[in-house]
Parts: structure tokens; C-alpha cells; sequence
């Protein structure tokens, strides 16, 4: 049950990229997280694209678009996240999108945000880890 966040400058990604990226970082971090990439937990998989305008990014080097990925995952998700692994794929995802190479992966910054047990809600109600888990396993059987 991820929320993730890609902040880039307009125009950096690629027309194709700009259509799948969405769906790639939910694909990568589902995987990671260890549900089910099946349509109810895609469901569940909050993005957001934001674009900044021209010229309000960069660094004191260069004008270079650089890339922020914010993802958002209930802390205790099974298995133990892989942060290594999902900052891995989430960056391969945004250097694909931009239409750019792996000597370019400096541009891309990955934030992992887990959310404690009891700081998550939905639908006016605290989402629990362990309900999570149970759908997942669900999920998992009927496939």
C-alpha cells in the first residue's frame, strides 16, 4: 500500500515515459514491499506526479533535471523492505522514463518514508499492518 511521489522538472521524461512511469514505480514497489501485483492492490498504489515549472530546479553546477522519488510504505511491511533493492528498481524506473543512461543515476533521489503502525489512515479509519498482510495472503491464494 504505497504512496509515492516523483517530482520532476516539466519535460524531462519522455512521451512513453511520462505514460508508464506511474505504473512502473507501483509495480517496483508492490514487488518490494511483498504484496501481490494484482488490480486491488494497484488500487491501493497512491502516485503523483508533480512537474516543476522551468527553471525552479537545479544545483549550483548545473541546470541538469534532477529527479525526487518519495515512497511511502507502513513500516513492518513483509518481508523486511529491501531498501537497497527498491531504490534500485525505483531509480531504473525514472532513468528509463527520462529517457537517460545508468551513469546518469546521481540524478535520481530515492526518500523511503515508513509510516509507524497507527499513522496510516484510510476511509476514516487506522489501516493496520497485519489487515494489509491478510489481504495480501488472500490475494495470493486466489491466484
Amino acid at each position: 500500500m504505497p504512496l509515492i511521489r516523483l517530482t520532476a522538472p516539466t519535460g524531462s521524461l519522455t512521451e512513453e515515459g511520462r505514460a508508464a512511469i506511474r505504473q512502473d514505480l507501483a509495480a517496483a514497489v508492490l514487488r518490494w514491499e511483498g504484496f501481490p501485483d494484482t488490480a486491488f492492490f494497484r488500487g491501493l498504489s497512491w502516485s503523483y506526479l508533480t512537474e516543476l515549472p522551468e527553471g525552479v530546479q537545479g544545483t549550483a553546477g548545473d541546470d541538469a533535471p534532477r529527479f525526487l522519488a518519495e515512497v511511502t510504505v507502513p513500516q513492518g511491511t513483509p518481508p523486511v523492505l529491501d531498501k537497497s533493492g527498491l531504490i534500485e528498481d525505483v531509480t531504473r524506473a525514472v532513468l528509463k522514463a527520462a529517457g537517460l543512461s545508468r551513469n546518469d543515476a546521481s540524478r535520481v533521489w530515492v526518500l523511503v518514508h515508513e509510516q509507524p503502525e497507527g499513522s496510516w489512515g484510510a476511509g476514516g479509519s487506522v489501516v493496520h499492518h497485519a489487515d494489509l498482510a491478510a489481504l495480501a495472503e488472500a490475494q495470493r491464494s486466489v491466484s
